[in-house]
């Protein structure tokens, strides 16, 4: 197969990380983004271990220099990324009273301003090699959930832009869809318990009771799905979301 060059944003570690070593097993250099390079290394290291090629770069996403800094450093060193993850996320959960300004802004910045301005940037080599795949990471709490309005409407808007770069990018050979995981065991579920007050593993317990399948979702599922999204039989397939949550979604 042609070696397409990918980026994974938020990839040292949880979803990103298993998106990142997943994409390098299908055959794709990787460049791993996270706030901070050195956080990257572990991920890195277990793409190279595999035979595959990987980079780490520390770049804000939600920086508009940092990212057109970030993207041209992997078409140097990589070549030209025609495949996007925009997984990077933060959780800033509290009811809506309690909710401060940096808060709301904090989420947004990083989850639809980091999206769009990666997608900004990775967009111009898609469209001169007239091939590209933008997966984005939405969720379930894109339906509501208590405790998280910054992260829903976030979510929520991810689905929006998604289907929108759909519309726009598709004349060009470029895809883009969304995944919207449900309970997935990472560090931030395991933050959300900490929050709340409850063990982690009584909440996962508690949440494994509401999911159809019967257990929690781990971050390779979520890397199956993006595999295929990145894949070239997926060239027919645009502007959907998917939901990988163990069960149907309302």
């Amino acid at each position: 197969m042609t070696e397409r060059i990918a980026i994974v944003t938020g990839a040292a570690r949880g979803i990103g990380a298993a998106v990142a070593r997943r994409l390098a097993a299908d055959g794709n250099a990787v460049a791993v983004i996270d706030l901070q390079e050195a956080a990257t290394a572990e991920t890195v290291d277990a793409i190279t271990a595999a035979g595959g090629r990987a980079i780490g770069i520390g770049a804000d996403v939600s920086d508009s220099a940092a990212v057109a800094s970030a993207v041209a450093r992997v078409a140097d060193e990589l070549g030209a990324p025609t495949i996007l993850v925009n997984n990077a996320g933060i959780l800033r959960d509290n009811l809506l009273f309690k909710m401060t300004d940096d808060d709301w802004d904090l989420v947004m910045q990083v989850h639809l301003r980091g999206a769009f301005l990666m997608s900004r940037a990775v967009q111009a080599h898609q469209v001169e090699a007239k091939w590209g795949r933008i997966v984005n990471l939405s969720s379930t709490s894109a339906l509501g959930n208590r405790g998280q309005a910054n992260y829903a409407a976030a979510k929520a808007g991810m689905q929006g832009f998604t289907k929108t770069l759909a519309i726009e990018l598709g004349r060009y050979g470029v895809t883009a869809n969304a995944i919207a995981p449900g309970f997935i065991q990472t560090d931030m579920t395991r933050a959300t318990a900490e929050r709340i007050g409850v063990p982690f593993d009584e909440f996962v317990a508690a949440t494994v009771q509401q999911i159809p399948v019967q257990r929690a979702g781990v971050p390779d599922d979520i890397a199956a799905a993006a595999s295929y999204f990145c894949s070239e039989e997926a060239g027919f397939c645009s502007g959907q979301v998917l939901y990988v949550a163990g069960g149907p979604t309302s």
